[in-house]
């Protein structure tokens, strides 16, 4: 071959390679038409997210489930307190008689687009369900923001109205966030060890304090599993 033919294949390589970033690039921007004060990577993942999702899916990551309905707890969950991101205490005896949807979270993450259909599940059954996102730096340090910056996050670019918890460590050690240490303590909760294995892992609380399913990053907010499993 020579050098002219290589120069020629380098070139068009070089075109379609630049097409293709552009197009790609266009892309994200149109998905984030609507997204406020992003970093490049965080618009990348929200574009993305439904690729990734088909991806994990296919490939079977983090799409642990696991429920018991029975199962009686051995410290009630509405004897715990934590912190609301601005700072309010918040006791979880005010949520008698409503499921609640517990989902540690993170800004940086590949299912940081959950957020999007967090909302839209907390809307659906307000009536019934409350959501709670607890922000967490502990899986490849995707949540770097302070509680002001995660709060503005989150509002702007996912309309998220629903409570979300001071910054904390949500994987088992002695910094655990309390309501994570109950959710992950089978002597505590009656049943469940299995602590997060990433950002948006699910456990699911019934009307009277009992942890009835544990549902991984994979299985979406608005997934028939989720929902099923809210309507019992």
């Amino acid at each position: 071959m020579t050098k002219q033919k290589k120069y020629r294949r380098l070139k068009i390589v070089f075109v379609v390679i630049s097409l293709l970033v552009v197009s790609f690039w266009g892309y994200v921007e149109i998905a984030n038409r609507n997204s406020k004060n992003m970093t490049g990577r965080q618009k990348v993942l929200k574009a993305v997210y439904p690729l990734w999702i088909w991806w994990a899916n296919k490939r079977g990551i983090n799409n642990k489930k696991a429920s018991n309905e029975k199962a009686i707890p051995s410290v009630s969950f509405y004897s715990l307190k934590d912190t609301l991101i601005d700072g309010t205490g918040f006791d979880l005896s005010q949520l008698k008689g409503k499921k609640v949807l517990l989902v540690n979270t993170a800004s940086d993450c590949g299912y940081t687009g959950q957020y999007d259909d967090l909302q839209k599940l907390s809307e659906k059954y307000k009536d019934k369900l409350v959501v709670i996102g607890f922000p967490a730096n502990d899986f490849k340090e995707q949540e770097k923001g302070t509680d002001q910056e995660i709060a503005a996050f989150c509002k702007l670019n996912f309309g998220v109205d629903f409570p979300l918890m001071k910054k904390s460590s949500v994987k088992k050690g002695p910094g655990q966030n309390k309501i994570f240490q109950w959710l992950t303590d089978p002597a505590q909760n009656g049943w469940n060890g299995q602590q997060p294995s990433w950002n948006f892992c699910k456990y699911l609380v019934d009307e009277n304090g009992r942890l009835t399913n544990y549902f991984a990053s994979t299985v979406e907010p608005m997934s028939n599993e989720l929902i099923n499993a809210i309507n019992q």
